[in-house]
């Protein structure tokens, strides 16, 4: 199927609804106006893995225990200033001295253990927990004032990495996620959120580090990627954090990169009639991955293969991408029909708006690709919160068959970061479970070097030949426009995290 070129030109109505709903907030000064593609749901830290959330408070409110270097992996201090392992189950981290949360209380020993334990509690599915931790059992404690031990049952050897995404928080947040207001360590205050119309952050005065220059940072959404990228035309925004391709056409203003995730389609295989593999084989065969790029993705986007980019390691290089193949799609989904599978079955194609630019248009493109062979599909695109209650476990047990529209963020360095929440038996977000994947994810979560690698690689063989729990995309190419008052560069991390103290004035 071919797919013809999205329209560059920006509607008059369009235009109109962009001067109706512009930020009372203008940039000016030493303040800065970000607009992103939707409105948080939450803002609690511990869901700073979520990209509309982390873009507001990791690293600007709440600060994490070490960081990671996007541009090398590599892992250098935060909140923690030193760590190392004192035996193979064991680490220590020395946490920085002299600093105090946004309500005054002193970060210290006791107040990361809390934070973690709070992150880590089962009760809540905090996606910290559920995505980067969910098969490891952690005990945090207190041996100093300001030193922690990190006990795990099996070793865990990449632990400094992993608390890059831990977010620390004050002792004073309540147990229960979903706080409205966070206090964290980080050089900005979350000051306001007014639902529907704006979040903002403000500098705070008692920061252990330099001194940031943005005084006020005001965040702003909306959908149309169109309207976003001339915000920052007009001058009404500073940073429109992504953009479409057919919107980046000012080389003064936008900014490509290649960045760190990954889109799919999470196929449910425990329905019928996606429970049969050749309904699978033939889903990916069906979608013309090469008629999507350049059109609705943009030209740089790679083929995935498998959940993991090509720069993290446990990638398999040796996988080939599914080829577009409608005429086997079709006979697959022929004898899967003779043989009593119900592909005549209504299967919903549950689709978010905003999680990449022209996401609608790709969930319409790919249902037109897969009616043409034989299925039926409807569509469902939803905002965030309700495409979160299809997202992560417990599913319901009533729900019919369903394709997901889905895009997974690993700028880590390790692909424990993915495997187990997404293919895990008991992965939070996961809908296949298989014994042996099982079996490799355990073993390369506690290997190092040469074997950590082959293992996680062994793994993503048998999910992309043997499983195919996923419809395969793109790697994808992200684009943000930045207005030229400002110095900031946009990296593979911008689609996960803004760092408003690096952003400087002209």
């Amino acid at each position: 199927m071919k797919i013809k070129s999205l329209s560059l030109a920006i509607s008059s109505a369009a235009i109109m609804a962009f001067g109706s709903f512009l930020s009372p907030a203008y940039s000016a000064g030493k303040d800065i106006t970000i607009v992103i593609a939707e409105e948080p749901d939450i803002v609690d830290p511990c869901e700073a893995t979520r990209s509309v959330v982390g873009k507001i408070v990791k690293q600007n409110v709440a600060e994490t225990l070490t960081e990671i270097n996007p541009d090398d992996g590599s892992v250098t201090p935060r909140l923690a200033t030193s760590w190392k392992q004192t035996d193979n189950l064991t680490w220590e981290f020395n946490i920085r001295k002299g600093i105090k949360f946004h309500d005054g209380e002193d970060l210290n020993a006791k107040s990361v253990v809390k934070s973690i334990n709070r992150a880590l509690n089962p009760k809540y599915d905090c996606e910290i927990r559920t995505k980067f931790f969910g098969n490891i059992k952690l005990k945090a404690s207190a041996i100093g004032n300001h030193t922690i031990s990190v006990k795990t049952e099996t070793p865990q050897p990449i632990m400094p990495a992993m608390m890059g995404t831990m977010t620390i928080v004050s002792p004073n947040t309540q147990e229960a996620k979903g706080v409205r207001n966070p206090k964290g360590t980080g050089p900005y205050l979350f000051n306001t959120w007014t639902p529907g119309q704006s979040v903002t952050l403000k500098r705070f005065d008692g920061y252990w580090g330099d001194k940031p220059e943005v005084e006020n940072a005001t965040y702003v959404w909306r959908n149309e990627s169109a309207v976003r990228a001339a915000m920052v035309k007009t001058g009404e925004a500073d940073i429109a954090a992504s953009i479409g391709v057919q919107d980046a056409n000012d080389p003064k203003m936008d900014f490509s990169y290649f960045n760190s995730e990954t889109s799919r389609l999470r196929i449910d295989i425990t329905r019928a009639p996606l429970n049969d593999i050749r309904v699978r084989k033939a889903m990916n065969l069906a979608v013309d991955l090469d008629g999507l790029t350049g059109t609705i993705f943009p030209k740089g986007v790679v083929k995935m293969t498998q959940i993991v980019v090509p720069s993290i390691n446990g990638h398999n290089p040796n996988l080939k991408p599914w080829p577009y193949n409608p005429a086997e799609a079709k006979k697959l989904v022929k004898a899967a029909k003779a043989d009593g599978v119900p592909v005549d079955k209504e299967i919903v194609l549950i689709g978010r708006l905003g999680i990449y630019p022209n996401s609608t248009e790709a969930m319409e493109a790919i249902h037109a690709m897969l009616t043409e062979v034989g299925f039926n599909i409807k569509i469902k695109m939803m905002e965030t919160a309700g495409w979160l209650n299809f997202l992560s476990r417990p599913y319901a047990e009533d729900r019919g068959a369903a394709l997901q529209q889905s895009q997974h963020d690993n700028n880590n360095g390790d692909a424990v970061f993915s495997m187990f929440n997404k293919y895990a038996c008991k992965g939070a977000q996961s809908t296949t479970c298989d014994k042996q994947v099982d079996a490799w994810i355990k073993e390369a979560t506690a290997a190092t070097g040469d074997k950590r690698r082959d293992t996680w690689r062994k793994a993503q063989k048998k999910l992309h030949q043997e499983i195919i729990p996923d419809i395969q995309m793109f790697h994808m190419v992200g684009f943000s426009r930045v207005n030229p008052r400002i110095k900031f560069t946009p990296t593979i991390s911008t689609n996960s995290e803004i760092q408003i103290s690096q952003v400087k004035f002209n």
